[in-house]
């Protein structure tokens, strides 16, 4: 086997053992159900690992990640993992958490092509036509990238509300709350968006007002 690879399995095997040493039980236990409170939609980076940043272990979270944390009311994937976390697992938070230096949202930006993902950009750059004026004011590219990843979670989070799954979700006045964070790479902090919203009038507030 590959070293690169081989160091994977070794890597597995110390975690593993970790976890059994602090509780023998613990992966029996795991074995027989999932039980998370919470859906984490993220982004794919491999800088943004989703149980670790906020301290949770397997079987506490349920993860989709993709490029950009993208709620796409077409992408089938992402719909049956909002599903699945709210009819079979009932969870009661969903989180959209993006993350500054996010390399999608960087791109979105950029006047150029980068071929087939350009599709999937486009959803992040109709949030910047959405918020251009704001935009044009912010100084600075850096500045202007880091207030749109925040605008992207924003926009994110009114899709999730958006589903026919929450809909449904809320009509039968289910506890479930949808969050909009942001994670800095930089210093591993995760910022509240201030954007939490627990029921279609608060969605109607916020977004349609």
């Amino acid at each position: 086997m590959n070293d690169e690879i081989s160091i994977l399995f070794e890597n597995n095997r110390r975690w593993a053992d970790g976890l059994k040493t602090n509780d023998p039980n613990f992966f029996s236990n795991l074995a027989k159900q999932q039980s998370p409170k919470y859906l984490w939609i993220g982004c794919s980076d491999s800088r943004v690992p989703a149980n670790e940043i906020i301290g949770l272990l397997p079987g506490e979270v349920f993860v989709h990640r993709n490029v950009a944390n993208l709620v796409v009311h077409t992408d089938l994937n992402c719909l049956s993992v909002i599903q699945f976390a709210v009819e079979v697992l009932n969870v009661r938070h969903i989180i959209v958490c993006g993350h500054y230096g996010c390399g999608g949202v960087a791109a979105s930006m950029e006047e150029r092509n980068h071929g087939l993902i350009d599709n999937w950009l486009r959803h992040i750059r109709d949030v910047g036509e959405i918020h251009a004026d704001e935009l044009a004011k912010v100084s600075g590219d850096e500045a202007r990238k880091a207030r749109m990843c925040e605008l992207n979670v924003i926009q994110q989070v009114s899709n999730v509300c958006q589903t026919t799954i929450l809909q449904k979700a809320w009509h039968k006045n289910l506890p479930l709350s949808v969050h909009g964070w942001i994670y800095d790479i930089h210093d591993g902090i995760l910022q509240d968006l201030k954007i939490s919203l627990s029921g279609e009038r608060e969605f109607k507030e916020k977004f349609r007002s």
